[in-house]
């Protein structure tokens, strides 16, 4: 006989749940089970990260929810009275099944939020379609209605539900804690409604942490959501029974007098069939002009920015890359991703709204350039495409946009009001506990004084995970082996680290879809932003789901040039145009090398002022080398960037191949491209698969790195 969890949290229930997706998979796994649920309460902030580990780790995934029903009506927000509310546990079947949770998730927020995100039995009856009840832990209606020996009305509520989810979708659920006087009463009630009522039985944990002997790190987390007195016997706490992962063996062993209950979760795991379809891009349509396709009016819009940009008679060299750019993006499918954002860049330039001149990789791209997308000729800096799209690493592009700080907002009203409202979010973001945080919530929690847990924590450098302090600081270590105090401190914040704390708003990340957004994405308000709507799900989980995500950015120092451009028009009536001012200006080098940058973007540090001081930088490739190196790794190589320059250390070259390449940053690596440029001059590597490489070193992928190395001494060899 084989047994499933189906009520189960991960640290995403916040505050509440303990365990990690990683974790849960790996437990369950351990414990020899093939399959297993994922039920957070109120939402499905961890759905497609579950499921992609799932899948990975060859276990069935099934995504679910523990819902919060309103006391009454979802709409009523009556004090003390609405702040009472149930459980109620709901699986996903099939496709429908997940779309219906969907949207019941975001009405729960958007509708019924008070103090939680609540349903009710109307909006349920309209979207239970596709999904799995159970009938919860004693938080939920039935329970609760046997626990006040409302007898009858508990059985009503148990038929009324079966009506709801249809027959042999609705189970009651029968969980094992001998501890809690209640459950006894309610797992007896429960089974003599089965009887009565034809309603199967199915038995769960309501699993809060993995093993037994994380109970008391689970109540510390929850100490730390209430901010209760350990001491105080009124607070909230599951310590007065085990809600771990139970073993099946443990399953079967106590529901030995009712097998059906164990039999049962197979019978559910068998009609929980629902898969997400990741990777596949879903752009939201972008409408041309009649006649048009997207690739031949993205071909013609860069026919007039060929224009524009070098005037009638454009270079060979420029028509060639646009040519090619142009077939790229029109075999990887992506024509209608550059019309879209070539659209609101351009109508907030209209509307005088400051744009950066570009961020990132897509500066390498003459398409973008052309369509005003981007300010940087890419030819002129020497940018390469594939670095930006590459057809043999096919993903969907990614434009990040600067606007000013204090008009993003009307850019998104745009996007909203031409795609649609409801097409529409901004993109949640999880704050997770680190380790010094931690490190104090839990001696707060704890008990301790603040003043030795902030002691502790400081001994934490910025960035460190516990173990690495532990590791490389051998005061901290030290503390840790010889004081019981300081050991129970980190052993217990090692459990909660890297915990989801709260939730936020990225702060940049827009999704845009081609359908209804809560078809798709569960969403909600942001706290204490009833305005706003977010995804729950974070970027990368809306990237596997292939929506757009557009990253937008509001930059203080673009509002800064706005406001400066407009005084200079009010006070001296001169119009200046920020996208052409000169690279050459002689008395702008003369404050740089002063170091005098004070609000000037990315070079006003100390730091980066006396490196300004002794690079006295002459030339534009000199800020943009400076703004390169001044981060933690290449950060050393500044003063040998210096002396070269001046002529203190020869420039050297690896290979008198790479002089070409290095010549502008005397002889040293300092650009990613370069890096391809060196892979594509020494080992034969095409620009394709020299971004692979790129990709390999910036992201610090070890396997990748690997392969590319064998790839890259064989093809050296081969050059000789």
């Amino acid at each position: 006989m084989k047994f499933t969890h189906l009520h189960l949290h991960s640290h995403y229930s916040l505050l509440d749940g303990l365990p990690k997706i990683d974790e849960i998979i790996e437990y369950v796994k351990e414990l020899g089970m093939d399959s297993v649920a994922l039920t957070d309460h109120g939402n499905l902030y961890g759905a497609v990260e579950f499921y992609k580990k799932a899948k990975q780790a060859g276990i069935k995934p099934i995504i679910g929810c523990e819902m919060y029903q309103a006391y009454e009506r979802m709409e009523q927000k009556r004090p003390h009275i609405d702040d009472k509310r149930y459980h109620l546990v709901l699986l996903v079947k099939n496709k429908e099944g997940y779309k219906n949770l969907v949207k019941l998730v975001t009405e729960a927020h958007l509708r019924g939020f008070y103090y939680k995100p609540r349903i009710d039995e109307e909006i349920l009856a309209q979207h239970s379609s596709g999904l799995i009840g159970l009938s919860a832990c004693l938080q939920g209606k039935i329970p609760q209605l046997i626990i006040a020996n409302k007898i009858e009305e508990a059985k009503k509520t148990a038929l009324r539900f079966k009506e709801i989810f249809g027959e042999g979708n609705f189970y009651l659920e029968l969980q094992h804690h001998p501890n809690i006087p209640e459950q006894k009463k309610v797992n007896q009630a429960l089974i003599r409604f089965s009887k009565e009522l034809n309603i199967p039985l199915v038995a769960t944990c309501d699993s809060h942490y993995l093993r037994p002997e994380d109970a008391q790190a689970q109540d510390i987390l929850m100490l730390i959501n209430t901010g209760a007195d350990p001491n105080d016997p009124e607070r909230l706490t599951m310590k007065s029974d085990v809600f771990s992962v139970r073993s099946p063996q443990e399953m079967m062993e106590f529901f030995k007098d009712i097998p059906e209950a164990i039999e049962n979760t197979q019978r559910i795991v068998e009609e929980c069939n629902f898969e997400f379809e990741l990777g596949k891009t879903k752009l939201p349509r972008f409408e041309v002009p009649e006649g048009k396709t997207p690739n031949s009016y993205l071909r013609e819009l860069c026919q007039e920015g060929l224009k524009k940009r070098y005037g009638t008679s454009p270079r060979k060299e420029v028509i060639e890359r646009m040519e090619y750019e142009l077939s790229v993006i029109e075999q990887t499918g992506f024509a209608s991703y550059f019309l879209i954002v070539q659209d609101f860049v351009n109508w907030a330039k209209q509307r005088r709204i400051v744009v950066g001149p570009g961020r990132g990789s897509a500066a390498g791209s003459l398409v973008a350039y052309l369509l005003g997308i981007t300010n940087v000729d890419p030819l002129k800096y020497n940018l390469l495409f594939e670095r930006f799209l590459n057809k043999e690493r096919i993903s969907m592009p990614d434009i990040d946009i600067d606007f000013t700080d204090r008009r993003r907002d009307e850019v998104i009203e745009y996007i909203a009001q031409k795609y649609g409202r409801n097409r529409v979010a901004q993109i949640i973001t999880f704050g997770t506990m680190a380790a010094r945080a931690v490190v104090r919530d839990v001696g707060r929690a704890l008990g301790y004084s603040y003043s030795f847990c902030d002691r502790i924590a400081k001994m934490i450098p910025f960035g460190f995970t516990l173990d690495q302090a532990l590791e490389k600081i051998s005061e901290f270590r030290e503390l840790y082996e010889n004081d019981d105090k300081v050991r129970k401190l980190i052993d217990f914040a090692k459990k909660l680290e890297g915990c989801a704390r709260h939730a936020s708003t990225h702060a940049c990340g827009v999704v845009v879809s081609n359908e209804p957004l809560d078809t798709i994405v569960p969403l909600q308000h942001p706290t204490q932003d009833e305005k706003t709507i977010v995804t729950q799900y974070e970027m990368h989980s809306i990237e596997d789901l292939g929506l757009l995500k557009i990253d937008l950015l509001g930059l203080k120092n673009l509002t800064i040039i706005e406001d400066t451009l407009a005084r200079i028009y009010k006070v001296q009536n001169k119009k200046i145009d920020i996208e052409n001012i000169p690279h050459d200006d002689k008395k702008t080098f003369e404050l740089l090398q002063k170091g005098e940058t004070t609000g000037v973007f990315q070079l006003e540090s100390d730091g980066m002022k006396k490196y300004l001081k002794q690079l006295k930088p002459t030339k534009f490739d000199d800020i943009i080398a400076m703004v390169a190196l001044y981060r933690p790794g290449p950060m050393g190589l500044i003063p040998e960037y210096i002396q070269r320059k001046h002529g203190i250390k020869k420039i050297e070259y690896p290979h008198p191949k790479c002089e070409k390449i290095l010549a502008s940053t005397y002889g040293i690596p300092v650009y990613q491209e370069q890096i391809m440029q060196i892979a594509q001059e020494l080992a034969g590597f095409s620009l394709s698969e020299a971004d692979i490489l790129r990709k390999a070193i910036g992201k610090k992928i070890k396997k990748l790195l690997l392969a590319q190395k064998e790839k890259f001494i064989n093809g050296m060899i081969r050059n000789n």
